[in-house]
């Protein structure tokens, strides 16, 4: 009797539990809804370089681009007419994205001389001897927050990419 008098008492709690499932889950989900709305970080770089126009064409197949085919290679580009501020570096990273391309201007300093690239992982800018990643920009250096500047790098074809900002 008493195995059969808990059944019945489990049975009769059945719809409370429901009732008890769906507030529990209305109350995960705006947990969660909450942490995620309070867990999102703005990432706010502030551009200190000016302005300008980038629309760089690169055939592949001209001699002076052949350094682009291979992963780890890379070349500049100089500055000119729609070719960034003081010109664009470009790497074949041999990952994905294929390439990668970053302004040459400093981006903590009103430096005359572009950054330069050693075919290591970093940017070394030569007036503060400040360095930033080729993988995402990011500053090498402690105390600078600035990025360097990334253009996108669309590729047309196997043997033609776009620089544009």
């Amino acid at each position: 009797m008493r195995f059969y008098t808990n059944v019945q008492n489990i049975c009769k709690l059945q719809p409370f539990s429901n009732k008890l499932d769906i507030i529990t889950m209305r109350h995960l989900i705006l947990l969660f809804c909450l942490i995620t709305f309070f867990s999102c970080e703005k990432n706010e770089t502030y551009d200190l370089l000016p302005s300008t126009s980038v629309d760089v064409g690169i055939n592949l197949n001209l001699p002076k681009y052949q350094n682009l085919l291979i992963p780890s290679g890379w070349v500049y580009i100089e500055s000119g007419s729609n070719n960034g501020l003081q010109g664009i570096l470009v790497i074949n990273t041999g990952l994905t994205p294929k390439y990668k391309a970053f302004e040459r201007a400093c981006p903590n300093n009103d430096c005359s001389s572009a950054m330069t690239f050693d075919g290591s992982l970093k940017l070394k800018c030569s007036c503060d001897s400040s360095e930033y990643s080729v993988i995402d920009g990011s500053p090498q250096t402690s105390g600078n927050s600035q990025f360097a500047r990334e253009y996108t790098v669309t590729v047309v074809s196997s043997t033609y990419i776009n620089i544009t900002n």
